[in-house]
C-alpha cells in the first residue's frame, strides 16, 4: 500500500471539504492494508482514524482503534519505541477529549517513559508531550502541575530555532495558568513577551488573540483598566479578521462592556452590549437555518 498516495487522498478530502467521506476512506484503506499484511501502513492509517474520531467527537471509534492499534504494536515489538510513543499520544489525547483523564494521564506517562529512554533531554517532542500533560492537570485541577508541565514546554521550546510563534503561544498558556492561581505578577511578564513576540512575526496567529485577552485579563485584574480595554479591543480585531463575527468575538464584547462599567463609561459600554447581542441573535439564527 502507498502511504504517501493515501496520505495525499486524505488531505484532499479535508481540503475540499468532503468530510462526510473520511470515516469510508479510513476505514476501506484499513481493510487494504489489513489484507496485505502492510503493519506500517496499519499503523499510520489507524493514527489518523483516531485524531480524525476525536475531531468529530466519536469517541467510542477513537477508543476501538486506539487498543486495536496499540495491541498490535506490542505484539510486534514496537512498544518501546518513538513510533508506539506518538501512538500513546493520539489516544491519551482522544481520551482526554472524551473525558477520561485517568486512561489519558496513563498514556501520557506512558509514553513519557519511552521518551525517556530514547530521546535527549531537549528534545522538541517532549514539548508537545509537556503542553498536552499540562492541559490534562488543569482539567483536573492539579494547577501547580499543569504549571511545572508547560514550564516545561517552553524552557524547550524558547531554545529552538524559528520557534517564535510557539514560544509565544507556550508562555500564554503558561501566564492563563499563572491567572488561574493568582500569580498576577508572572502572569503579566509573560503574557507581556508574548504579545511582542507575536507582534514580532506579523501577529497573524491564530493564538495572538489569546494573548491579547490575556494581557486584558490580568490587567483588568491589577485594575489597570484603560490598558485592559486596549488589549480588549484589540484581541477584539483579531478575533474579526481570523473568524468573522463569532460567539468569542460576542464574548469578547461582553468583556470590553465589563471594563467601560469599571471606567464608568456607560455609553461604551452600551454599545459592547447591543454589539454582543447583535452577535449572539446573527449567530442563533445561523443555528436555527442549519437545522
Amino acid at each position: 500500500m502507498n502511504v504517501e498516495n493515501f496520505l495525499q487522498t486524505l488531505d484532499g478530502l479535508f481540503n475540499d471539504g468532503q468530510t462526510d467521506r473520511v470515516d469510508a476512506f479510513l476505514t476501506s484503506s484499513l481493510e487494504q492494508a489489513k489484507e496485505e499484511q502492510d503493519y506500517g501502513a496499519y499503523i499510520t492509517i489507524c493514527n489518523e482514524m483516531i485524531g480524525f474520531y476525536r475531531s468529530i467527537s466519536a469517541f467510542e471509534k477513537a477508543h476501538i482503534v486506539s487498543e486495536d492499534v496499540l495491541l498490535l504494536m506490542e505484539e510486534l515489538q514496537l512498544d518501546r519505541t518513538e513510533h508506539f510513543a506518538t501512538t500513546l499520544l493520539n489516544a491519551a489525547t482522544a481520551y482526554r477529549a472524551a473525558g477520561d483523564y485517568d486512561t489519558a494521564l496513563r498514556y501520557y506517562r506512558q509514553a513519557l517513559q519511552i521518551y525517556d529512554g530514547i530521546l535527549e533531554p531537549q528534545d522538541y517532542r517532549y514539548a508537545g508531550l509537556y503542553n498536552n500533560m499540562s492541559i490534562l492537570y488543569e482539567k483536573t485541577e492539579e494547577n501547580d502541575k499543569a504549571i511545572d508541565c508547560a514550564a516545561k514546554a517552553l524552557a524547550i521550546i524558547r531554545t529552538l530555532p524559528g520557534s517564535e510563534v510557539q514560544t509565544a503561544t507556550t508562555m500564554t498558556n503558561l501566564a492563563l495558568l499563572y491567572l488561574k492561581v493568582q500569580r498576577f505578577d508572572e502572569a503579566k511578564a509573560l503574557l507581556e513577551q508574548a504579545v511582542a513576540l507575536f507582534e514580532q512575526t506579523g501577529g497573524g496567529d491564530e493564538h495572538y488573540s489569546g494573548a491579547l485577552a490575556g494581557a486584558a485579563e490580568a490587567w483588568y485584574r491589577a485594575g489597570d483598566y484603560e490598558q485592559a480595554l486596549a488589549y480588549y479591543e484589540k484581541a477584539l480585531e483579531r478575533v474579526k479578521a481570523c473568524y468573522g463575527e463569532n460567539m468569542s468575538y460576542a464574548i469578547l464584547c461582553e468583556n470590553c462592556a465589563a471594563v467601560c462599567e469599571a471606567l464608568h463609561d456607560e455609553d461604551r459600554r452600551q454599545r459592547y452590549l447591543d454589539r454582543a447581542a447583535r452577535v449572539r441573535e446573527a449567530l442563533r439564527e445561523g443555528d436555527a437555518e442549519n437545522r
